[in-house]
């Protein structure tokens, strides 16, 4: 049937609803932001370790930015369990499975990489076409991206959401999909379907830790997050795990990321979050300015909590939950910096004083994306004048007479001139330590961001040289 002649594009109620509350939202960021933290951080300390684990890649030494796995408890309507199909050389678990209790919505964001992938493509294709609403079952592979594998990489992916479909008795279409590993090769399919079976037999609630384990491949370390958050007083739990080392840049990160909660939340509040706090977490963050042809966050709730049942995003009952959620993604995503590939260090990098926030984002981007300042917090050097390069190379409004730098609580630079307080020996000490903060006034706005990278290491050259051997 013959299209309708083009009209100007009329945004969706969604997308309405996800701008008027980011627009609404905007000035309580900061203070849900740091509240988040605090809470995750409590999280953190409540729960104990998971036992050490084995490096996705073997060879590669534990990040010593590393944090610990929390223990996660089960969250109502979920089951996860893992496999190996064979898809590394080496002895180690690569698929991971999980199943969604009858009426579970989602919502994706996913990389804007002109490439793209067959997972990436599967998933998007199919949230646009049930809206997110009863999602069933997610698969994930690691060693295989089955990106820019043409129509064999797509039909690959269907045969995997088809097997997963009839386990689950579920239409395909129910099932998301994700994957991560070399670019180009296609998906061996028949490996993964040929133990599914022998995978759906150990679904179970409780294990998150696994799961993590599962999807890593330069991963040093497993990562996860959990927090309790309460809807109309009712308590309801939030869950998430996620993997990324390298190629790590905003709009999104080689990251994924799995989130799910036993809140009952429709598909179009939950579609408005995950992109409000996609924002500040997972675009937040870069190790080495590349993007991935397969960046996936997927958000679920399966509605099996005693809360009721959440429509709009805005809702004032939804508070303490929408500062949880940002939480948890925020913590996710800072851990992928802490185990950027060869990283020593942690750093923050916050920008103020700038035209607008956008402006100050992409100065907080070059600054953090610079090999310069990066090799520069790996050699322990505080070279203030890396940062002042990178700030002018952004190409964004500044006062080159107003300009300040700080390290931690000391000034390198203020007024556009060296700090008449610089101390060297200061200086060096705090370069020492394993997290680094920088701040920079550019003296033109009241724009701000923050972003958090990591520091360059002949590490990342090793890991990123012999990567598929």
């Amino acid at each position: 049937m013959t299209k309708p002649p083009a009209k100007t594009p009329v945004p969706k109620p969604a997308e309405i609803v996800g701008q008027t509350l980011e627009r609404a939202l905007d000035p309580l960021r900061s203070a849900w932001k740091s509240a988040a933290l605090k809470r995750a951080d409590r999280n953190a300390r409540q729960y104990s370790a998971a036992p050490a684990v084995p490096a996705g890649k073997p060879g590669l030494a534990r990040s010593p930015n590393a944090v610990p796995m929390p223990a996660m408890p089960p969250i109502a309507g979920v089951e996860l369990a893992i496999g190996r199909a064979g898809l590394y050389k080496h002895e180690r678990p690569d698929v991971l499975l999980m199943r969604f209790a009858e009426g579970a919505t989602c919502a994706g964001v996913f990389t804007r990489h002109g490439v793209g992938s067959a997972p990436v493509d599967w998933c998007k294709r199919h949230l646009d076409a049930n809206g997110g609403d009863d999602i069933r079952g997610l698969v994930v592979n690691a060693g295989c991206a089955n990106s820019f594998t043409g129509r064999p990489g797509a039909d690959a992916a269907r045969r995997v959401a088809s097997a997963v479909a009839k386990r689950f008795d579920c239409r395909q279409g129910q099932v998301m999909m994700a994957s991560t590993g070399v670019i180009g090769e296609l998906l061996p399919d028949a490996k993964i379907t040929a133990r599914l079976p022998e995978i759906a037999r150990g679904l179970a609630g409780d294990a998150w830790a696994d799961a993590a384990r599962a999807i890593m491949t330069t991963d040093t370390f497993p990562k996860g997050a959990f927090a309790e958050a309460t809807i109309d007083g009712a308590t309801v739990r939030i869950a998430g795990i996620a993997k990324g080392s390298g190629m790590i840049a905003p709009d999104m990160a080689t990251m994924l990321a799995f989130v799910a909660t036993d809140a009952a939340i429709a598909p179009a509040a939950l579609r408005a979050l995950a992109k409000l706090y996609v924002h500040t977490t997972f675009n937040a963050v870069t190790v080495d300015g590349d993007r991935s042809t397969n960046d996936t966050l997927l958000l679920f709730a399966t509605g099996q909590a005693a809360a009721p049942r959440i429509s709009r995003a805005g809702d004032a009952r939804l508070a303490d939950f929408r500062a949880k959620l940002e939480g948890v993604l925020l913590d996710l995503a800072q851990q992928l910096v802490r185990d950027g590939e060869g990283a020593t260090k942690f750093v923050k990098v916050a920008i103020t004083g700038a035209s607008s926030a956008a402006s100050a984002r992409k100065i907080a981007r070059t600054v953090c994306e610079s090999p310069l300042v990066k090799t520069a917090f790996a050699g322990e050097d505080a070279n203030w004048g890396r940062i002042v390069m990178a700030v002018g190379r952004a190409d964004e409004p500044i006062n080159r007479e107003r300009i300040s730098v700080k390290f931690g609580d000391l000034y390198a630079a203020r007024d556009g001139r060296v700090s008449p307080e610089y101390s060297e020996a200061k200086m060096s000490a705090y370069m020492k330590a394993r997290e680094l903060e920088v701040a920079v006034d550019v003296g033109v706005g009241r724009g701000s961001a923050t972003m958090w990278t990591c520091d360059l290491t002949h590490g990342y050259i090793s890991i990123n040289g012999d990567y598929r051997s």
